[in-house]
C-alpha cells in the first residue's frame, strides 16, 4: 500500500479502510500502534483512557484504537438508550452498557464483518445482554428515527468521506434533546498536499480530517447545535510514543517531519445536542 495515493472513487476508499480494520480484528494486522508502542493498553491510556474503564470492558474489545476517551464525559443514566459509531471491538460500547445498567440499551454500527463478529463473541463472553452490534454504515444507520439518547464515536468519523451524511444521520436517530460525545480529529490548518492525498495517512486517520472550521459548520447545519469543545490536543504530540504506523509511515514517504504539523492534527473531543 506505500506510495499509493488517496483513490478518486469513494466507494474503493471505503472498501480499503474496511481491509485495514478488519486484518486488526482478526489479529493479522497491529491496531492504531507501531510494533515498539507496547500494548493496546498503553495506546488507550495515551489517549485518555483511565485504568479503571479499562477493566470495565473484556480484554479482546481493547485493540488501541481511538483519539479519545468520550464515554467518560457522555454522562449516561441507567436505562439510556446509546449508539455507538464505528464501534469496532467494542471497547466503548461495553463502557456505555455498564453505565446504563440492565434497563438500558447499546447499539454498536460498524462497516466490518471482522469488527462485529469479534465485538459479539466478546459480548456473550462477557455476559453483556444489554449490547448488540450492527453492520452498517454511518451514512446510512440500521437505526430508528428519534429512538436513542446518546450517540458517541471515536475517532471514526474522520475516515468517512461524506461526513455530512454521518452528522444529519445522527440528528435523524437521536430524540430530540438527545446528545452526543465525540471524539475525532480536526485540523487547524491545511495538510501539505503530500500528506493529505497519501493512502495510508488516511487510513491511518490523518488525511480524511478536515479543517475546524468546516468540521462544526456541517455538523450545525445537520441541526445538531451548542457543541462544545471538551478535549483538544495536538494528536501526533500526544500520541507520539503510540503514533499509528500509517501515519509514520506516511509522513516519512512525504518527506514530512512531525514538527512541520505541530498544531495542525487536533485530537477533539467535543459535545453537542439535537
Amino acid at each position: 500500500m506505500r506510495h499509493e495515493s488517496v483513490p478518486r472513487d469513494t466507494e474503493d476508499l471505503v472498501r480499503l479502510v474496511r481491509d485495514r480494520y478488519g486484518r486488526i480484528a482478526t489479529g493479522s494486522k497491529n491496531g492504531c500502534c507501531t510494533s515498539s508502542c507496547g500494548t493496546e493498553e498503553a495506546t488507550s491510556r495515551a489517549i485518555g483512557y483511565g485504568a479503571t474503564a479499562l477493566e470495565e470492558a473484556p480484554a479482546e474489545a481493547n485493540l488501541g484504537l481511538g483519539c479519545g476517551a468520550p464515554i467518560d464525559v457522555l454522562d449516561l443514566a441507567p436505562g439510556e438508550t446509546v449508539l455507538d459509531l464505528g464501534s469496532g471491538g467494542g471497547l466503548d460500547a461495553f463502557l456505555a452498557a455498564r453505565r446504563v445498567g440492565p434497563a438500558g440499551r447499546v447499539i454498536g454500527v460498524d462497516m466490518t464483518p471482522e469488527m462485529i463478529a469479534r465485538a459479539r463473541d466478546a459480548a456473550v463472553r462477557g455476559g453483556f445482554t444489554n449490547v448488540e452490534f450492527r453492520m452498517g454504515r454511518l451514512e446510512s444507520l440500521p437505526v430508528e428515527d428519534a429512538s436513542v439518547d446518546a450517540v458517541t464515536s471515536n475517532c471514526v468519523i474522520n475516515l468517512v468521506p461524506d461526513k455530512a451524511r454521518v452528522f444529519r444521520e445522527i440528528a435523524r436517530v437521536l430524540r430530540p434533546g438527545g446528545r452526543l460525545v465525540v471524539s475525532d480529529i480536526v485540523l487547524g490548518g491545511p495538510l501539505p498536499e503530500a500528506v493529505s492525498r497519501n493512502l495510508l495517512a488516511w487510513i491511518g486517520c490523518v488525511a480524511g480530517a478536515i479543517e475546524r472550521s468546516e468540521y462544526f459548520r456541517i455538523l450545525a447545519q445537520s441541526g445538531l447545535r451548542d457543541a462544545e469543545i471538551l478535549r483538544d490536543v495536538d494528536y501526533l504530540s500526544a500520541v507520539s510514543d503510540v503514533l499509528p504506523d500509517e501515519v509514520a509511515a506516511s509522513l516519512a514517504e512525504a518527506g514530512v517531519r512531525r514538527a512541520d504539523l505541530a498544531g495542525t492534527v487536533r485530537s477533539l473531543t467535543y459535545r453537542a445536542r439535537r
